[in-house]
């Protein structure tokens, strides 16, 4: 098998869990990083110390041992890449999610979709974490088609990053754009409709509330729900709390139809799993039909190796080995542009209902 060489656009924590699992891989290997933050290059030197640092995102598409890219700079950053390597070298390419942050770049996005000229995957990790995926796999059969859909997820606040970027809105797109574009993803998967309402509540109760960046106070939410109509008539909630690191499972995912339910539960990171609470708690998937046999409970194990080289239950690993097929022109992406876009704007409804208190039609 042809070994291929990826480039990186970025390598904060997310770029560095990527290069991680790209060495888990066969035949791949990262030959080139743009990454302008002293400390990032240092650190992903660690991971990949064959790579080339290039001094521009136009440097590192001239390197010729490119195959595909990789795109993990700050979420505000994304659409400027994906329009330069649209322009200069269309390579595929993985880039993280949100897609884009500012409502105004849709169009952009829209563009992007119809002229370039390579497959681009967008990095909805959730969907590939092994519990989530036989979540998905079963939902449909368990349920008889989902009614209600329910993710609740509980966790640590935001982690510190690259010139603190993700404590404003203005460059993370808010906090139900940056973190939870993959939930709406995810909704839009398993119910299989469109949204057509996005009705949120949300504040910035507690976190960041006592830190200063160059005189201005963090304005990102810190807890929020949301509930989405969909036009089939299935409704999904959000649920999310980023103060309560202390919750045995991080994510609580519930789907309910005619025929059952089921349920997901995920433990935090093991990264950042509170000593306290002893070892974490496997992966589970619940069980629940409105007919006999019963309730059935299955652990949903993940590889410890794979657990070490990420934050995501070793969704990134799996991810990359789909997105590897794409490259080599075996398959397509799973996860478009246009899932992206879609996401991203459920994101944004919900942001601006929370701010206006009113629902946001989509």
């Amino acid at each position: 098998m042809k070994t291929i060489g990826y480039g990186l656009v970025g390598c904060g924590m997310m770029g560095r869990e990527h290069i991680a699992n790209v060495n888990l891989l066969d035949a791949t290997r990262v030959v080139a990083i743009f990454e302008p933050d002293a400390s990032m290059r240092a650190a992903a030197q660690v991971l990949a110390p064959d790579a080339v640092f290039c001094d521009s995102v136009e440097d590192l598409l001239e390197f010729q041992g490119l195959d595909c890219l990789i795109i993990t700079s700050p979420n505000f950053t994304h659409v400027d890449h994906l329009r330069k390597i649209a322009a200069l070298r269309p390579l595929p390419v993985l880039v993280e999610k949100p897609l884009y942050t500012d409502p105004s770049d849709a169009d952009a996005i829209k563009d992007l979709i119809r002229d370039f000229k390579a497959p681009v995957w967008v990095a909805m990790e959730y969907r590939y974490m092994p519990p989530l995926a036989e979540f998905i796999r079963q939902a449909a059969e368990v349920t008889g088609g989902i009614t209600m859909l329910s993710i609740r997820e509980h966790r640590f606040p935001f982690l510190e990053k690259v010139n603190d970027w993700n404590r404003f809105n203005r460059y993370s797109g808010g906090t139900l754009v940056e973190k939870c574009c993959h939930f709406f993803d995810l909704m839009r998967l398993l119910v299989t409709s469109e949204p057509v309402n996005v009705m949120a509540s949300a504040s910035q109760a507690h976190n960041h509330l006592d830190e200063k960046y160059e005189g201005e106070v963090p304005d990102i939410i810190d807890n929020a729900y949301t509930i989405v109509e969909f036009e089939n008539g299935s409704r999904a909630m959000l649920e999310l709390c980023m103060f309560a690191e202390g919750s045995l499972y991080q994510e609580h995912i519930t789907a309910v139809g005619p025929k059952g339910k089921i349920e997901c539960l995920i433990p935090g990171p093991t990264r950042f799993w509170p000593q306290n609470l002893g070892a974490p708690p496997v992966p589970k998937i619940v069980i629940s039909p409105r007919a006999k046999p019963g309730q059935i409970t299955l652990d949903i194990p993940v590889d410890p190796e794979l657990l070490m080289a990420g934050d995501h239950h070793g969704s990134t690993y799996y991810q990359h080995q789909k997105f590897q097929q794409v490259v080599l022109g075996n398959a397509d992406p799973e996860v478009t542009l246009e899932d992206g876009l879609r996401a991203v704007a459920m994101g944004i409804a919900a942001q601006v209902s929370a701010a206006t208190h009113q629902m946001q039609q989509l």
